[in-house]
């Protein structure tokens, strides 16, 4: 089988268990908890690793920001014979007293993307696999379990209006990449869940949320890393 287009990955990396981050520079973090690493492929942002974690061979992929570039990402991992992906990602809480570094993990998801109506109509749930959410739940009960709004951009002028009526809704967290992860995976037979690291507390100041996620502040990074060890625990227990 030829390597797809975007990935640049086939079937030979043997991975069936894959964690997809936003950001390349989060591959590297992954890195350090997994053993026998090996680079796989970076072509535009799709940055790829393998390693080991408890016995199972894992992959690690980064798919850039928004749901286009994740929707790829999915579609190709599909295509190389994975068949369960973890969102390791950054969310704004979108309720009071979620604070930064606290877990938000999706148990479904507002499709206020593009991309997934171009697939399914929106009365079509993004929900994540059933097995997988256990797991979430017994591991960390801890976690903020709820509704996450998954969306296309941060600097529209109605962002905090619209913000204000889905949290009036019950939605918990927002990002960017968790509806399409849900939804193609489903489509293409994948089982995934979505583990989101709160970078920006409820009608916080957005710029300074993701900057502190890329400086390293220590509750967002603390997060992070809680964030990846929960993902790996998960698939790790087959």
């Amino acid at each position: 089988m030829s390597k797809q287009p975007h990935i640049q990955l086939d079937e030979s990396i043997g991975c069936t268990k894959a964690i997809i981050v936003g950001d390349p520079a989060r591959v590297g973090v992954v890195e350090k908890l997994l053993e026998n690493c090996e680079s796989l492929a970076y072509n535009r942002e799709f940055r790829s690793i393998k390693g080991k974690f408890q016995g199972e061979n894992i992959l690690v992929l980064s798919t850039g920001i928004g749901a286009p570039s994740a929707g790829i990402a999915v579609e190709e991992l599909a295509q190389i014979g994975v068949k369960e992906v973890i969102r390791v990602g950054s969310c704004g809480a979108m309720q009071k007293g979620i604070a930064l570094g606290e877990l938000v993990i999706a148990n479904g998801v507002v499709r206020d993307d593009g991309l997934t109506k171009c697939y399914v109509p929106l009365n079509y749930p993004a929900i994540p696999d059933t097995q997988l959410l256990t797991k979430a739940m017994r591991l960390c009960p801890e976690g903020n379990f709820g509704l996450v709004r998954s969306h296309d951009g941060f600097y529209m002028d109605n962002n905090a209006e619209v913000e204000e009526f889905w949290s009036k809704y019950g939605v918990i967290g927002a990002d960017m990449e968790s509806g399409v992860l849900m939804v193609v995976g489903r489509l293409r037979g994948l089982r995934t869940l979505s583990i989101l690291n709160n970078v920006v507390e409820y009608q916080a100041d957005l710029a300074e949320g993701v900057n502190d996620l890329v400086s390293g502040e220590d509750k967002v990074q603390q997060g992070e890393l809680k964030s990846i060890e929960l993902a790996l625990n998960i698939l790790a227990e087959g």
